[in-house]
């Protein structure tokens, strides 16, 4: 019997609705398929996987509840195109894995979005702590990923938190640095081993506009192999608007350029400068824009824009953990009008929980919610519907 008929037949009819446009066949491919024999047409559009399975039992709960247009709102969401997530799998998992949603995409004639999240010392061991145990288990864990891509399209979001927080940022590290320049060998050999694929883009993390300094950022990406990848990433899992986005993608990608014709990156001008005093520099220090390194930028819940705690209410208020109020941003796209900002996607995954937000106090609870949210990565029905309700532009559904 198939295991999707051990399921309520109305649950099993979400989660065929709630399917990428493909999925079922993507399960079931394991195997490495022939060569095409007609060229690849261009991908202009980009990928949609299968939903968080809880997706379908909130959508079903919604309709049982009667509130139909909440649940097409959901539905809506998730239906819109967004990154698949890995890390922890053993490397005969990551390769079947990541060759059948490679697959899939190729088939639909779409981009996948591929964020790879295996580093060792990930999050800090955090909310989202756990990934490879050592730098060698690490490399194997990225051929595998390589050999499951092959020759077609993604583009890799590779490790986000990898640079912007290195273990060093968080007591993690020795007197010597060991582990915080592990952790660049292992950037560098993801790069190595991933942008040299036929038709594979990588792009570097940067964190986000309001976290690292432009001269802070760029000295960590040139060590992580940025010169060799297609270019970076911003505002991964956060909330920065697009305007704050961009502008922090082309001064990180001006810098980069006149680090690389032997420029000082203390030189450089920060996000916070007045916006024409940096033009001028950019002007004066950069004359040939060619070289300039690309970037896409994560709009999956910065409709709203960033969170402000109320002042002086909490110790730690975890600005980036489950605010409240916030909504889905503008949707995925490959044409964003800047030839600089090769893509505009929803790299979060929305509706899932970022963590156990305490804010610096004993908890259980969220004190902004009065709830105890769920472990990061496992969906969150009450902020899912925030981000639905509060999204801008609103979600449109049929």
């Amino acid at each position: 019997m198939s295991p999707l008929r051990l399921l309520p037949l109305p649950l099993a009819l979400a989660a065929a609705l709630l399917s990428g446009p493909s999925a079922g066949s993507a399960a079931a491919r394991t195997a490495p398929e022939p060569a095409r024999t007609t060229p690849t047409p261009e991908l202009t559009r980009l990928y949609t996987p299968a939903a968080n399975p809880d997706a379908s039992r909130h959508v079903l709960d919604l309709r049982r509840e009667g509130r139909r247009a909440d649940a097409a709102k959901i539905l809506a969401m998730v239906r819109t195109p967004h990154a698949v997530w890995y890390g922890d799998q053993t490397p005969a998992d990551i390769e079947r894995d990541t060759r059948a949603v490679v697959s899939d995409a190729e088939d639909d004639l779409a981009v996948p979005v591929l964020a790879l999240y295996n580093i060792p010392g990930r999050d800090c061991s955090n909310y989202s702590g756990g990934g490879a145990s050592t730098t060698a288990e690490y490399k194997a864990w990225i051929d595998a990923v390589a050999r499951g891509i092959g020759g077609r399209e993604a583009l890799v979001v590779l490790e986000p938190d990898a640079l912007a927080l290195l273990p060093a940022d968080c007591g993690q590290d020795d007197a010597a640095g060991t582990r915080t320049a592990a952790r660049y060998t292992e950037v560098n050999y993801a790069v190595d081993t991933l942008e040299p694929l036929a038709r594979t883009k990588v792009y570097l993390d940067t964190g986000h506009p309001a976290w690292h300094s432009v001269n802070s950022i760029v000295p960590r990406l040139v060590k992580g192999g940025v010169a060799r990848a297609t270019g970076f990433y911003t505002n991964a899992s956060n909330y920065q608007t697009d305007d704050a986005n961009a502008w922090y993608g082309k001064l990180i990608s001006a810098c980069l350029a006149h680090v690389a014709a032997g420029g000082d990156p203390a030189g450089c001008p920060a996000q916070s400068a007045p916006r024409a005093t940096a033009l001028a520099w950019i002007q004066d220090n950069v004359p040939d824009p060619s070289g300039m390194k690309h970037f896409v930028t994560d709009s999956s819940r910065n409709g709203r824009g960033p969170w402000t705690p109320p002042a002086g209410k909490y110790t730690d208020a975890q600005d980036w953990c489950n605010p409240p109020g916030r909504g889905l941003g503008a949707r995925p796209t490959l044409s964003t009008g800047d030839p600089l900002h090769d893509a505009r996607l929803w790299i979060k995954t929305p509706g899932e929980s970022d963590g156990l937000c305490l804010r610096g106090t004993a908890g259980p609870q969220d004190p902004e919610r009065g709830t105890v949210d769920p472990k990061a990565g496992e969906w969150f029905r009450e902020q899912a519907l925030e981000l639905v309700h509060l999204a801008v532009p609103p979600i449109d559904t049929p």
